[in-house]
């Protein structure tokens, strides 16, 4: 299929729109005949969302630019038919048929205009060509089953809603017209699509009314198309098929009674006819292809700055397109959104938008597809480039050493959990770059006067995010291994810090038994503490901090020391400054011993 093409008709994109899902169509594609599901992705589509989906601005120029007469002829239509000026829309139409006959989509215009001015006799044999020439495009056979109802075929136009529904088990207009018409009969029609057609087969049994001569339902086929192709001998096959059913079909006089639904549906292909015969024409349109229209070279008059993200100026990596038609690279339209949730061209509200909300509880915003594919195919050697741009950068904030982000507000202990509520953009960046390269981690500090933030600090590891409509998110993090400051710097607003990681020093021999009593004495003087608190205090720790942990049966089997002199430490709520000072220490007997001068001073008071 051409690039430029609605995957829905299969017609060049006339005010291409780009869904939740990242698949652009015609805007008319999404109108009410709107497919409960992409047919790209299988996606399932919401009918108010489109209400709110304006044009994709770039798509619409990539086509204009490809194809400027085509677009500006076909939106000069368009125009003409939603203001309701049909005969100028035909004469449009017919003008442009002439210039360029091999385009087929013109006759979908013609049709419209048609049907506006009542002609539908002239519509209906355009329909008939379009649906032959497109026999998987559902939309062409519900205007065609539209026209012969307005004609007043009835058992006709309920042959081509259930083509409808052959196609496309979810085309809910085919279904609610069939309804609307078994209904008038004074029938009950079910909801699920098997049922209406089993209730369809039972109507169709009763005799029907006689009728005069019926008005041609297909079209009488010469030797040649329309588009002046020549016809294949498969072709012929079809058509004689076509031609056998079409002649049981028609009658010639008033006193024979019109075909009932169930033998004119016995005429439709079955699965295997309706299979080959999509195979056939496939084929036979395949070997007419000086006939249709190429516009492979349309594309070669595009540059590399027609695909220039509006924020960063660079080449669109992971192109995404907002509900008001702007595109941006995912990560610069993300860091826009830290700021102000607001398109930042046009500055409308994007947290009102419905198809957005799952996009900012999540921040899974899908990319645009067709636009991914122009660029790779069109510009491979540029983005590989820009490719490995944006994973250098990622490389560098993977680095866990150096330039590593700095949370600056508390401090933190290893092993202990330590809840965040992120509002501020600097933040909203960091949180979401750790979870863009994997680390899940980040340094915690508190602050200092004069250095910004201290000179020792405690690696944070991300267990959940959770991310609010509005921008913020809560965090939930646990304590990792402490550090030392070696090098301070900024990066896009946040602080950043290259580091050395702590490890308590071991002892051995006498040392380590004069430590393990030192540890046991200091174990039971903070249990002695912490039971005589109130049962309301305690089950406040509990809550917030969890239980005290239990000795650990190695005291120096972690480079942290024991969990429980970490959890004891975040319990006691000391100033920030003691707080770092123990957090520094590499002695498990310094820290044992400031612990045990804290539990005294407590035990006192």
């Amino acid at each position: 299929m051409d690039l430029l093409e609605c995957p829905i008709c299969l017609f060049l994109m006339c005010e291409p729109a780009t869904m939740s899902c990242g698949h652009s169509f015609c805007r008319r594609c999404l109108g009410n005949s709107l497919p409960s599901r992409c047919p790209a992705c299988k996606e399932r589509f919401k009918q108010k969302d489109t209400k709110n989906i304006k044009n994709n601005v770039l798509l619409f120029s990539v086509v204009e630019k490809c194809c400027p007469e085509e677009t500006r002829m076909k939106c000069n239509i368009l125009e003409k038919l939603k203001t309701s000026e049909y005969t100028e829309a035909l004469r449009i139409v017919d003008e442009a048929i002439q210039l360029a006959p091999a385009d087929v989509s013109l006759k979908l215009w013609r049709a419209e205009a048609s049907v506006g001015l009542t002609r539908f006799s002239e519509a209906l044999k355009d329909l008939e060509e379009l649906c032959y020439l497109r026999p998987n495009w559902t939309e062409g056979f519900f205007r065609k089953g539209n026209v012969l109802l307005e004609m007043g075929f009835q058992t006709e136009a309920l042959i081509q809603f259930h083509r409808c529904l052959k196609l496309q088990s979810d085309f809910s207009p085919a279904k609610s017209q069939i309804k609307k018409i078994l209904e008038a009969e004074g029938m009950s029609v079910p909801e699920e699509v098997p049922r209406i057609l089993q209730v369809v087969s039972e109507y169709i049994k009763e005799p029907c009314p006689p009728i005069t001569s019926l008005s041609p339902a297909a079209p009488t086929h010469s030797q040649t198309h329309p588009q002046g192709c020549p016809r294949g001998p498969k072709e012929e096959e079809v058509d004689r098929r076509d031609s056998e059913a079409g002649s049981k079909v028609k009658h010639g006089t008033s006193t024979e009674c019109c075909l009932s639904l169930c033998q004119a549906v016995s005429f439709l292909p079955t699965a295997e006819d309706d299979e080959e015969m999509m195979m056939m024409r496939k084929e036979d349109r395949q070997s007419r292809g000086s006939c249709s229209l190429d516009r492979g070279d349309s594309l070669s008059v595009l540059t590399v700055s027609d695909f220039e993200c509006p924020l960063c100026i660079r080449l669109f990596y992971e192109p995404v397109t907002t509900p008001c038609g702007h595109t941006f690279c995912r990560t610069c339209l993300e860091r826009s959104l830290d700021h102000n949730l607001r398109c930042p061209l046009c500055k409308q509200p994007l947290q009102e938008v419905s198809s957005l909300l799952p996009y900012f509880k999540n921040r899974k915003y899908n990319p645009t597809v067709l636009l991914q594919e122009i660029v790779s195919r069109l510009f491979p050697l540029q983005l590989a480039e820009r490719k490995l741009v944006y994973e250098a950068e990622m490389a560098e904030l993977s680095n866990l050493t150096k330039d590593i982000p700095i949370f600056v507000c508390t401090v933190a202990y290893p092993g202990v959990p330590c809840p965040l509520h992120i509002f501020e953009p600097r933040y909203r960046l960091m949180m979401r770059r750790c979870m863009e390269t994997g680390t899940k981690k980040f340094g915690m500090c508190s602050y200092e006067h004069g250095k910004g933030f201290a000179d020792y600090g405690c690696m944070l590891e991300i267990h959940s995010l959770e991310l609010l409509p509005d921008g913020r998110s809560y965090v939930d993090t646990v304590g990792g291994s402490r550090f030392r400051v070696l090098k301070r710097g900024q990066r896009d607003g946040y602080h950043t810090a290259d580091i050395e990681y702590l490890e308590d020093h071991k002892v051995e021999g006498l040392e380590l038994e004069v430590l393990q009593c030192l540890h046991d004495s200091v174990y039971e003087q903070a249990q002695d503490w912490y039971t005589r608190l109130n049962t309301r205090i305690r089950e406040q720790i509990t809550r917030q901090y969890g239980p005290m942990p239990d000795k650990d049966s190695d005291i120096q089997a972690s480079n942290n020391g024991p969990a429980w002199c970490w959890w004891l430490l975040s319990v006691l709520q000391l100033d920030p400054a003691y707080q770092t000072t123990v957090l520094s220490l590499a002695s498990l007997k310094d820290r044992l011993g400031h612990l045990r001068l804290v539990l005294e001073y407590f035990s006192q008071s």
